[in-house]
């Protein structure tokens, strides 16, 4: 502090090109408290003002903020969506003081528009008030967070996306400072990418969880003495799971960070295994395994979030990459590992003893993380700012714009229904991820026909023939590489385009399909048990290049709600993975091991057309099809 009691708040105090340093003044927290009003409303030693710097109007020209708010990013709030905020850059952009008034924003051209949204006055009272520890009376009617709001001030428009609310220029949003070591892009390379690989082996781990018992459903039959389609439910409901944690956990991740979601949610997992060990009946081991299905599904709705929070979008699609690897290879380590388990000791607690452990262990590691989530991150550091300085108009647009269930019901419930229903596109390309997840999930169950009646192999035998899709799938990993290459060098040349994404799904498309036409052909037992085995090379191939093709794609699509996208893609996915094991033994027993796979391999194959249409016609399809522009190019 210097002599005249005038001090920053912020330690990044930096000057823009002019020399000049933008600021604010604020009441001194330690001589003011919540209920006093605003700068320059206190006089003497009880008005010691702080200085504190904050962005310029030239200061934001300079960094490319344009009159024209763009799309918000991927892991923006998903209650502050386009045509919600004036300031979406403020969870990716470093800012030379961290500070962004409003009234700055206004005058860049900033301004909001349609009637004034709810801004729910009562709630953020409250919050704020505990913020600089006091009551909610204690926030004055001239630290409201809205012009014109009040308890009653409430936007009742039922539409999906809301109006944006009109701000009290007096707010300033926080952002990263230059350089900042809280931002998750200022991490080291090295860090990122080991983050990245352990968030990959947490996918790994949930997702072999949900097939962990396929190595053993024979012990479950006999233990319980129910039929193997009985059997097969504990594994389709876990899946089942997967589809329905993502409403639970992607609010609780928006509200209070991924760290949170992870730690709560993969502890929970690790202690319903015990009942899954140890059950009393067939119900109990049954809606456990649904309920660990719900549990573990935050690592795989949050974990494409979190290595998106650490990478920017031109540098992340490799880093995707392992995303996409993670959850489609997970599972063929349950059979691999737990038909060894249930061939020498027929146990079926050590199955999910071993599955415990390893969740466990993710659990403890993943919980070492740091936070990733920026709106998260900044809301922490506009919170202590809040009680250093004692204004309450200090704080995020996701703070700024509140939060009501009701939203949050329309972000991860109705808007994926909405678009299920009035986009063609992106159902023609769920459906596709969905057959490829749920020919996976078939394959565990096709295998042991083959293998196990055709050939006579015990469990960890046929554990041993899915380690040819491993390897397909760790080539593709290699592939992706190459499709990430050929993208950075169409952004070189033009603006891209989301069909310039399908490079991936026309390269393993035909894979998929030729995959299951070796599996049919050479079902029979005077061939080698290497060819039905050889398949899975092709499968695992294909599968993985399709897969982060087609994320990617949906993404560019739907960039304005691509977290709907996603979770609309995730539901039905999940669902078709626990469909599948429910008819594929009754399937290859009634059609024959050659006609059953096929008949999978016709349907793939006509699946083939669609990224080579879309990639050709996608534009054009996606104009006429698509009830509005999602993508990017919608926003210019």
């Amino acid at each position: 502090m210097d002599d005249s009691g005038q001090e920053s708040i912020n330690s990044y105090n930096s000057r823009d090109s002019l020399g000049q340093v933008p600021h604010t003044y604020v009441p001194s927290s330690s001589h003011t408290d919540g209920s006093r009003g605003r700068a320059g409303s206190e006089s003497g030693s009880e008005g010691r003002l702080r200085l504190v710097p904050t962005e310029t109007v030239r200061s934001l020209q300079e960094l490319g903020v344009s009159p024209v708010a763009p799309i918000p990013d991927i892991n923006a709030p998903t209650n502050v969506g386009p045509g919600k905020a004036i300031f979406p850059e403020e969870y990716t952009m470093e800012t030379a003081t961290g500070l962004v008034p409003v009234a700055t924003l206004h005058s860049l051209g900033r301004t909001q528009s349609g009637t004034q949204a709810a801004t729910r006055i009562r709630t953020r009272r409250q919050s704020l008030a505990a913020d600089l520890g006091g009551d909610a009376n204690s926030v004055s009617d001239e630290n409201k967070i809205s012009h014109g709001s009040d308890d009653n001030n409430i936007n009742n428009n039922n539409d999906l996306d809301d109006t944006t609310p009109e701000y009290d220029p007096d707010i300033e949003f926080v952002t990263f400072v230059t350089n900042d070591p809280d931002n998750p892009h200022n991490w080291s390379l090295k860090t990122r990418w080991l983050y990245t690989i352990v968030m990959s082996i947490l996918v790994i781990s949930v997702a072999y969880g949900s097939a962990c018992i396929t190595g053993g459903l024979g012990l479950v039959s006999d233990k319980f003495n129910v039929s193997l389609e009985v059997s097969i439910l504990t594994c389709s409901l876990m899946v089942i799971g997967f589809s329905l944690g993502p409403l639970i956990w992607s609010p609780v991740s928006d509200l209070y960070g991924r760290r949170v979601a992870y730690f709560s949610s993969l502890g929970l997992y690790v202690i319903f295994n015990i009942p899954c060990a140890i059950p009393p009946n067939i119900g109990c081991l049954l809606a456990c395994r649904f309920l660990c299905g719900v549990w573990a599904s935050s690592g795989l709705c949050l974990v494409g979030g979190s290595i998106a929070d650490m990478f920017p979008p031109e540098t992340r699609g490799r880093a995707i990459a392992f995303f996409a690897y993670a959850p489609y290879c997970g599972p063929v380590f349950g059979p691999l590992v737990n038909g060894f388990i249930s061939v020498s000791t027929k146990r079926m607690d050590l199955i999910f003893w071993v599955n415990m452990a390893f969740a466990g262990v993710m659990w403890l590691v993943v919980a070492l993380i740091p936070e990733t989530f920026a709106p998260v991150i900044l809301k922490k550091r506009a919170a202590r700012l809040r009680r250093e300085t004692g204004n309450p108009k200090i704080m995020t647009e996701q703070e700024a714009q509140g939060l009501s269930v009701r939203e949050m019901v329309s972000a991860c419930l109705l808007r994926p229904l909405y678009l299920a229903a009035t986009e063609p596109v992106l159902d023609l390309m769920c459906f596709y991820v969905c057959l490829i997840y749920s020919l996976l999930y078939a394959f565990f169950f096709a295998y042991p026909v083959i293998f196990g009646e055709l050939y006579g192999y015990k469990d960890n035998i046929i554990g041993l023939m899915f380690i040819p899709i491993l390897i397909g799938a760790s080539v593709a990993l290699a592939t992706t590489t190459f499709c990430e290459n050929q993208y950075l060098k169409i952004t070189q040349r033009r603006n891209p385009t989301p069909e310039d994404r399908l490079l991936g799904a026309m390269i393993g498309a035909p894979f998929a399909a030729i995959a299951l036409w070796i599996l049919g052909a050479t079902a029979y037992k005077h061939i080698i048990w290497v060819g039905p085995a050889s398949s899975g090379l092709a499968f695992g191939y294909g599968m993985v290049l399709i897969y982060y093709s087609l994320n990617n794609y949906i993404i560019d699509c739907y960039a304005m709600y691509a977290s709907g996208a996603l979770a609309t893609k995730v539901f039905l996915r999940s669902a078709g993975g626990a469909a599948f094991p429910l008819f594929t033994d009754q399937m290859y027993h009634r059609l024959g091991l050659q006609w059953a796979s096929w008949l999978l391999a016709f349907i793939s194959t006509a699946m083939v057309l669609i990224p080579f249409g879309f990639y050709y016609y996608g534009k054009g399809l996606r104009a006429k099809l698509s009830k509005k522009n999602y993508a990017f190019s919608g926003m210019e």
